[in-house]
């Protein structure tokens, strides 16, 4: 193995308390929607593509106001993160540490543009990281992403770490081992291997 690609939500840190107020406040300001969302219901639609979370959030609304709401969403969220680093998992940052000494590290996420660099951004934890995309950057679903960080970075045996089954079955379709981070947000039955926190990596490989 010569790299990790990891996912965000769920494997690096859990946003979903800041995000949920921030969307909050983002639809109690630009609809007469009187929906709340909560950490819980995030947590149910991570991991998905943005379309895909808004067509569950505003099923009463025509497609392109899905996609405007969604977007001011997201607005919302990435100002309130950078005010306010969310949650990250237990020993992140020494566990990152460890393995940039071995290996070379990346981020794919199903994410909209801007997120990751949120991310890398307020967690501090951006020179760990030699690239990353996403949806938002590239108009691909995870699977493509990652044969295209496969490919821009030359990696030869790379795994992937996600907390999904949409991250499991997008590393299938990939071709790569999936590591299964079961202190997120999914379940997965059956992937290569599993960690309970990030550390466990070091064990791993």
């Amino acid at each position: 193995m010569d790299s990790i690609i990891f996912d965000v939500d769920g494997t690096l840190w859990d946003s979903t308390e800041i995000c949920a107020k921030a969307w909050t406040d983002a639809i109690h300001r630009e609809t007469d929607l009187s929906l709340t969302i909560d950490a819980p219901t995030l947590k149910g639609l991570f991991g998905r593509l943005l379309p895909d979370i808004a067509s569950v959030l505003f099923a009463d609304y025509p497609k392109e106001e899905q996609l405007r709401l969604i977007e001011l969403c997201c607005q919302e969220e990435h100002k309130a993160l950078l005010a306010q680093c969310a949650p990250l998992y237990p020993a992140l940052e020494d566990t990152l540490r460890q393995l940039k000494e071995k290996y070379r590290l990346f981020i794919v996420s199903n994410c909209q543009a801007g997120y990751i660099e949120v991310f890398l951004e307020t967690s501090g934890l951006g020179s760990y990281f030699e690239g990353h995309l996403c949806p938002g950057d590239t108009g691909n679903a995870k699977a493509d992403n990652i044969r295209q960080i496969i490919r821009d970075y030359n990696l030869k045996t790379p795994v992937y770490v996600g907390d999904t089954l949409g991250d499991f079955n997008a590393t299938k379709d990939a071709g790569i081992p999936f590591v299964f981070a079961s202190y997120g947000f999914g379940q997965v039955s059956s992937p290569d291997y599993t960690i309970q926190c990030p550390g466990d990596l070091l064990n791993i490989f």
